[in-house]
């Protein structure tokens, strides 16, 4: 942490004493400390607009003050151009392991069917659609203009994901998290809370859904169950067709904004190394889809 970043944080008027600063790891997209001013220890996220990766703080602004409203994610108690500041929320931040127990499954998909369905009627704020199959012909693009080392696979994941975009077929509309990464999910011992809204907007339930899974490596029969739960009824061998195909495209949008993110990105991360695990990834499932699904 540098001067110029201490004396801002410092200098943010919502604090009620003199604070203490941390920084605190695994921000892919922002820079967060923790903050205590003597009473109370919040979160102070740095983060502009970022048009490489169409993300709006203006958005994330509105969907964090209706996620707090709807109980879900903790107060956001001040923003300016740059910055958020949310209270801490002292607890369990879930790895991958924790996702995957099915108590806490089945605790998420109740948290993500509330977001999904109750966010829209306290968000104040320009609607956002985030739709992967447009997400990943942005990032095609970038990768295109930008001389990408994975210039040469562009032409035949441009062609993946128009058939998947296909047989997703027919969607419902919520408004998705659309970032499900096991740290966005923090358990206090009472509740789980959800957090980070960089990408939210309308979307399927399904991207959420498939997202989950493919971020925490879920087992074919908890993705039938978190199914079950979530619709209410056993998966039919076309939905479970459709959510797969999400599936799919949800790896590669990850693995795609990884590549991205090698060309773009000014947050020290291996992102190669990101890119070839994501790509791992979704090789192994798109493979399997294409064997059952295709």
């Amino acid at each position: 942490m540098n001067d110029s970043t201490n004396i801002r944080i410092a200098g943010l008027p919502c604090w009620q004493g003199k604070v203490d600063i941390e920084p605190l790891s695994g921000g892919m997209t922002n820079l967060n400390f923790k903050v205590t001013d003597g009473a109370s220890q919040y979160v102070v996220r740095f983060g502009e607009d970022d048009p490489i990766h169409l993300i709006s703080r203006r958005n994330e602004i509105a969907s964090s003050q209706a996620a707090f409203d709807i109980g879900v994610s903790p107060e956001l108690v001040h923003h300016e151009e740059g910055i958020l500041v949310v209270r801490f929320i002292d607890g369990k931040v879930f790895d991958e392991s924790d996702v995957r127990i099915d108590h806490n499954l089945e605790r998420i998909v109740e948290l993500l069917k509330r977001f999904h369905h109750e966010l829209p009627k306290r968000f104040n704020e320009v609607a956002v659609m985030f739709w992967v199959f447009q997400v990943l012909r942005h990032y095609q693009n970038l990768l295109a203009q930008g001389e990408s080392s994975h210039a040469a696979r562009l032409p035949e994941l441009a062609n993946i994901s128009a058939g998947l975009e296909a047989a997703v077929g027919p969607v419902d509309i919520v408004f998705g998290h659309n970032d499900l990464l096991p740290a966005n999910f923090i358990d206090d011992g009472d509740k789980i809370w959800l957090i980070d809204f960089d990408y939210a907007g309308f979307n399927s339930p399904l991207f959420d859904l498939s997202n989950l899974a493919s971020n925490n490596e879920l087992s074919d029969a908890q993705e039938r169950t978190m199914l079950e739960q979530y619709f209410g009824n056993p998966p039919d061998h076309a939905k479970l067709g459709s959510y797969h195909a999400m599936k799919c495209a949800s790896l590669l949008r990850e693995t795609m904004w990884s590549m991205v993110s090698e060309l773009y990105s000014r947050v020290e991360m291996d992102f190669a190394d990101y890119t070839q695990k994501n790509l791992a990834r979704f090789e192994t499932v798109y493979a399997e889809y294409k064997n059952n699904y295709h």
